[in-house]
């Protein structure tokens, strides 16, 4: 791979790590407001949505984090 594209990758890369941390942090505070409920709401729909929604958020972290670590794979190539 030449020098161009490993820099776009690596920009690319960046770019990933930076929204992981948003994701990261938007996906604990939804955990954090959903444990915060008392036991009553979180049996409700609403508080069913917002664990789903943490539980949603966690997969596409993990997701996103996959994509990264796979581009940093190649770069170390």
């Amino acid at each position: 791979m030449n020098k161009d594209r490993r820099k776009r990758i690596q920009e690319i890369c960046d770019i990933l790590e930076e929204q992981l941390a948003a994701l990261e942090e938007i996906r604990d505070e939804e955990q954090e407001a959903f444990d915060n409920l008392p036991e009553g709401l979180q049996a409700t729909e609403r508080g069913q949505n917002m664990e789903e929604c943490a539980g949603d958020l966690d997969s596409a972290y993990s997701d996103l984090e996959s994509v990264r670590d796979n581009l940093v794979d190649i770069l170390e190539r």
